[in-house]
């Protein structure tokens, strides 16, 4: 922290002095990182940071910093900067710059694009929003199943400057269909007069333009790769898709997945670069739903009205039964989003979870009814709260605990699938709308158990 303080104070001395060949050699001599860290701390200077790099460290920079801060830089640059950087930029970060900005910018900025990268910038935008063909790049490096190891190897010396990685190789075939993909690895240890044909093992992994990004993110995971490639629906092969923007996809959906569970709709920027009137726009939606809701819990409460004169240590026991089926739910529901997000649970799989959170919520309603029981035992012991019936007060706590955590841990691990099936993100049977809709139901699960037990006795 000290040192980046110093870095700060030099970085002023020589903006104000105007020594800006000091600062041009400072900042190419800086991690990218660093520099990322200049900008948080230095913002009013972002822009002539980006001037101050040289272009293939300033794209880089670029590459990391978040959109609304790439936006504050763009404004401020200068014409010719703007065109360098933008032509100099990767297809992928250039895709994913372009689809935030609005269609008016977007036009003007493609015109600046030379022919080539213009073409492959709106043949990249013409995919869906959320989709794979969105973050794939055009830069790869192909071989055909003919060429030996020497003919690769004088492939990539001439042509791999100008890939996103050459980690992996594409085998393709005279038409651009995709064959297999190879590791560098493998090409380096093989014979020289080995054909690429050899080395192929047909354990390709592909991905489909249209595919959800998602998905991507999923089969990422599961199969350890750098890179995997992204083929149309005749498997002619059409870009890459590098770990790098698959953890920039990860880490979008995880930010937007724990706001939704939350109980709010995910922002778009980041929490304080949001104005207050879009942050309670983006809150206000959910809690309204939710008071709603909460409206309904107080129509049980006076439905019920006349048991709750009649027994007035219901009432005083409703949060313990409102509460344990409310975190059972949250419980049920989080556990689910999250082994859908991971891949671990598809809809077909509801009916295994159905059976397993039945079962799981009978067993912690018994565990939790007995601790109800022994409540009501002790202060029935020590205060004498509840006369001559408490055995019968406390069956009914038992059984309505039982009966509440199971339909609260059956009603979280269903909703997740419920929106699932209709299209939505399961991510939105959050813990406060979960919550709430067990605290309704809940209740007449408790009223209706005590008015069965206590009724012509308390009631």
């Amino acid at each position: 922290m000290e040192e980046l303080e110093m870095q700060i104070e030099l970085v002023e001395n020589w903006i104000e002095s105007g020594n800006i060949d000091q600062l041009q050699n400072f900042l190419n001599e800086q991690n990218i990182s660093d520099v990322e860290e200049l900008i948080d701390e230095l913002p009013e200077h972002a822009a002539l940071f980006i001037e101050t790099l040289n272009i293939n460290r300033a794209v880089r920079v670029f590459g990391i910093l978040d959109f609304p801060t790439q936006e504050r830089i763009f404004k401020k640059l200068s014409a010719n900067k703007v065109r360098e950087l933008i032509n100099e930029m990767p297809p992928d970060d250039r895709t994913s710059f372009f689809s935030e900005l609005k269609g008016d910018v977007v036009k003007h900025l493609i015109i600046m694009l030379s022919p080539e990268e213009r073409k492959e910038a709106l043949s990249l935008l013409g995919y869906q929003e959320d989709s794979v063909g969105r973050l794939m790049t055009p830069d790869y490096i192909t071989v055909k199943p003919h060429w030996n190891i020497t003919r690769v190897l004088e492939h990539v010396r001439r042509y791999g400057n100008a890939s996103e990685t050459i980690d992996v190789l594409y085998v393709i075939d005279g038409e651009g269909h995709l064959i297999d993909d190879l590791r560098i690895r493998d090409i380096l240890i093989s014979d020289p007069d080995t054909k690429v044909e050899d080395l192929i093992d047909s354990r390709l992994i592909s991905l489909h333009a249209d595919d959800p990004q998602e998905e991507a993110v999923n089969v990422f995971r599961m199969n350890n790769r750098v890179a995997l490639p992204v083929v149309d629906e005749q498997d002619i092969m059409l870009g890459i898709v590098t770990i790098d923007d698959i953890l920039w996809v990860a880490n979008e959906e995880y930010t937007e997945d724990m706001q939704r569970i939350g109980g709010t709709e995910a922002l778009d920027e980041p929490y304080l670069d949001v104005s207050i009137f879009h942050l309670v726009k983006k809150r206000g939606g959910w809690l309204i739903v939710l008071f709603l809701g909460q409206l309904l819990t107080a129509t049980v409460i006076e439905h019920f009205e006349g048991q709750l004169e009649k027994a007035v240590f219901l009432m005083a026991l409703m949060p313990l039964i409102m509460s344990s089926g409310g975190n059972s739910g949250s419980q049920a529901s989080t556990l689910i989003i999250q082994a859908m997000a991971m891949g671990e649970v598809t809809l077909m799989d509801w009916w295994r979870v159905m059976k397993r959170e039945i079962l799981s919520g009978l067993f912690l309603g018994l565990i939790l009814g007995a601790l109800g029981f022994a409540r009501i035992a002790g202060w029935e012991a020590f205060a004498h709260a509840y006369g001559e019936y408490w055995v019968l007060v406390g069956l009914v706590v038992s059984l309505s605990l039982v009966g509440v955590v199971m339909w609260g841990s059956l009603t979280g691990s269903m909703l997740p699938f419920i929106l699932r099936r209709l299209g939505a993100d399961p991510a939105s049977s959050s813990a406060p709308f979960v919550s709430t809709l067990v605290d309704v139901t809940g209740l007449i699960i408790y009223f209706t158990i005590a008015t069965l037990i206590l009724g012509g006795v308390l009631l």
